[in-house]
């Protein structure tokens, strides 16, 4: 056996121990640090509605006869509605007190019925086409009570009803205390074909306290709300006039009804006098 010269050993060994090391990882790539970009702010559309009509209730002891108009009678059939009072003019059933006013169902004879009461309207006054109106008031109690606050397009006496369209924006019946109904009514959509678009809810201490009535109205819809909390929507779909009328000008009514098809048939007479106590009423375009 022939041996290998020692420093050709160990050059094969250093050969051997270089060949078992691990190569040196890549350098890393540098990067570039991301800059944050700012957030685009949507622009503002101003949708700031002004006040262009309202009565603050705070003149006078008689409603303002600029602004408002009385229903006087019985209307055909109790106003369409088999309604138990005579409406009258007189101030013991519309006036103005301690900055409200009054609209009081009494309990005595008149015009062949049993009841009298009151129904203000702005018909031939005032009108509007869109936008936000607000009722303060503060509701009757007792079984056989009426109250509402509603809308009927300019158009009745050539149209007729529903046609012309009406837009409850409050209605409340004794027989179902607290209970607010909102609705709208035309001529395919309407309460005399059960095709209404309506809605109702429990509205505690309507009797006891002022709540805000109101509604948002447009080309699109008509939005109810009570003390600024929306409650129902009536939109409008798109098929025309017949279903969505509300594209032309309405005035507003205010009454107190006795009995009649919503009110119901029974009637507590010890319920009366009995009223609707309206804080303001504010039309907003």
């Amino acid at each position: 056996m022939r041996l290998i010269p020692l420093f050709t050993l160990l050059s094969i060994m250093s050969l051997t121990f270089c060949a078992q090391k691990e190569a040196p990882s890549p350098a890393p790539t540098p990067t570039t640090p991301t800059t944050p970009t700012t957030p685009v702010t949507p622009p503002v559309t101003d949708t700031v509605k002004k006040l262009v009509w309202s009565d603050e209730f705070d003149k006078g002891t008689r409603p303002d006869t600029t602004k408002w108009a009385y229903n006087i009678g019985t209307g055909s059939n109790g106003w369409g509605n088999n309604e138990a009072q005579y409406y009258t003019g007189d101030s013991t059933n519309a006036r103005i007190e301690n900055g409200s006013l009054i609209i009081e169902a009494r309990k005595e004879s008149k015009g062949g019925k049993n009841y009298t009461s009151a129904r203000l309207l702005t018909q031939g006054k005032a009108s509007w086409t869109y936008g936000r109106i607000e009722i303060r008031a503060k509701l009757p109690k007792g079984v056989g009570t009426w109250p509402a606050i509603w809308m009927l397009g300019d158009n009745i006496n050539t149209v007729n009803w529903p046609a012309c369209g009406e837009i409850d924006i409050m209605e409340h019946v004794g027989k179902e205390q607290d209970m607010v109904l909102w609705s709208t009514h035309s001529k395919l959509n309407n309460w005399s074909l059960g095709t209404q678009k309506t809605n109702k809810s429990i509205i505690d201490g309507v009797s006891t306290a002022f709540h805000v009535y109101k509604i948002e109205w447009s080309k699109d819809y008509i939005q109810f709300f009570v003390d600024d909390k929306l409650y129902y929507t009536s939109p409008n779909e798109g098929k025309g006039s017949d279903y969505y009328p509300f594209t032309a000008p309405q005035f507003l009514l205010l009454n107190v009804a006795v009995g009649g098809n919503l009110g119901g048939p029974t009637i507590n007479d010890a319920i009366f006098p009995c009223r609707m106590e309206v804080d303001y009423v504010r039309v907003y375009q």
